[in-house]
């Protein structure tokens, strides 16, 4: 099987193809640019690069949150409008989920966090049982002081992954939570661990795949403080 997966939930993209199981081909940037520029044509060229095209792939994957809601809507977005064009079948994932095939090699608890702003973090928390994830936490946002105290009950070390790793190595080092982070490498959000997550779940249809938000965005946000505000 051909996986194509892509990941724009923060602010790097990548996208990859995983074959039966082992990575093929990944690409990555963090430029500047933003996914709507750079996700899909980044995509077309590690494809046209392999002698293959989008007609030539199983199953399209896509990071659908949590994260940056601009990033995710693009690429839930791209992988919709494959999905219906090219007649093939899809599947979400959790960014969390994705995530924590980073800490594979490593084993133990593996805690991913993405900054969500607000001095929060948006997490979930897996062991690593016979070589893949294992989740113990569902996906939420949470404050980095409810974080500590979930951590703290596993009585051990926690791997740290995402682009939250320095907020809250910080705070945890501050209050003497123990942790370790992943490699530089291994710290950003990438396709490979979005295709790897992809494998074995129900894929779908392009109209069955939704982003996951986890909360409102800050527009909304204000748009209801001004409304119960009055």
């Amino acid at each position: 099987m051909l996986i194509l997966a892509l990941e724009s939930s923060a602010k790097a993209a990548s996208c990859a193809l995983l074959k039966d199981g082992k990575l093929f081909d990944e690409r990555f940037r963090c430029d500047g640019l933003t996914h709507s520029e750079t996700l899909l044509p980044m995509a077309e060229e590690m494809m046209k690069s392999n002698n293959l095209t989008m007609k030539d792939v199983d199953l399209i994957a896509v990071a659908h949150g949590p994260g940056s809601f601009t990033g995710i809507r693009i690429g839930v977005a791209t992988v919709k409008g494959l999905s219906w064009a090219l007649d093939k079948p899809c599947v979400g994932v959790s960014t969390l989920e994705a995530m924590a095939w980073h800490g594979v090699s490593a084993g133990g608890y593996v805690c991913c966090v993405m900054d969500a702003r607000r001095s929060q973090v948006y997490n979930a928390i897996f062991e690593i049982r016979d070589g893949r994830p294992v989740r113990l936490t569902d996906d939420r946002a949470v404050s980095l002081e409810e974080l500590k105290a979930d951590v703290e009950k596993l009585g051990q070390e926690v791997l740290l992954v995402g682009d939250g790793t320095k907020i809250t190595a910080d705070f945890f080092l501050k209050n003497g939570v123990p942790f370790r982070t992943a490699p530089e490498n291994l710290v950003m959000q990438s396709a490979w661990g979005v295709a790897m997550a992809a494998e074995g779940k129900e894929a779908g249809k392009s109209e069955t795949l939704l982003p996951v938000y986890l909360r409102l965005s800050q527009a909304e946000r204000e748009r209801q403080e001004r409304l119960f505000s009055k």
